[in-house]
């Protein structure tokens, strides 16, 4: 199943933009008349018919329209951008498929690159949210200083840091039906500094395993052990 995106559709854009359009006509060869289905990436999918198949700007009548069902819980992942972007994409893509609601990139006393194009990851959990069928498409922000973000209010919120004497998993620690907030911090790990400033603003420490993951691996075993903890 094809799914093609436009964040416009309440606003009454109904045709989508030209990487959509000629995907939809010059690749898959969608013709006139024939149904598509759609989501505005806030929660609705769509069913429509095009009226127009142009590969430079193919339009459509919304035929009705399904809300995604809300979930439970949310989940937030605030991680430290890794010196590839590729890896980063690669957990963006990924957690995107999984199921994630939020993703803050965060500036820490040991990240290595402290820039990524926004607008490349943007693209990438684009890509994911159609490929995995969503109807949601994360919030991913801004390159943001680990200070402001661990003063943020969030229900339960988690640090992931590399201790051997810290038993406590993540998946015994969270509770389900939560809104989550986790730290994943760079290849250097957070500073003993940053734990403490973590732990004075209410997080918990804990592990994601036995074995030492990459920053971009951590954050996406952090991602599915809460959706297993909420799934059934």
């Amino acid at each position: 199943m094809n799914i093609f995106y436009q964040p416009h559709l309440h606003e009454g854009r109904f045709f989508l933009d030209p990487e959509e359009s000629r995907h939809c006509v010059k690749v898959l060869r969608k013709k006139t008349g024939e149904e598509i289905r759609l989501t505005d990436g806030k929660g609705s999918f769509y069913r429509a018919v095009i009226t127009t198949a142009d590969p430079a700007k193919c339009t459509f009548t919304v035929l009705a329209v399904e809300e995604e069902l809300p979930r439970s819980y949310s989940i937030h992942i605030a991680i430290s951008p890794t010196k590839n972007s590729d890896r980063i994409e690669w957990f963006v893509e990924k957690c995107v498929e999984i199921g994630i609601d939020r993703i803050t990139l965060i500036e820490c006393e040991n990240t290595e690159r402290a820039y990524l194009r926004k607008d490349r990851l943007d693209k990438v959990a684009i890509s994911a949210m159609k490929q995995s069928i969503k109807a949601r498409l994360p919030v991913i922000d801004e390159i943001t200083k680990f200070a402001d973000i661990v003063s943020g209010g969030q229900e339960a919120k988690f640090i992931a840091y590399v201790d051997a004497e810290n038993p406590v998993t993540l998946k015994s620690a969270a509770p389900p039906n939560s809104a989550y907030l986790v730290l994943i911090g760079p290849e250097g790990d957070f500073t003993p500094v940053e734990l403490q400033t973590a732990l004075q603003h209410g997080f918990k420490k804990v592990s994601l395993g036995t074995s030492r993951l990459r920053t971009e691996t951590a954050g996406m075993v952090a991602c599915h052990t809460l959706q297993l903890i909420n799934a059934g």
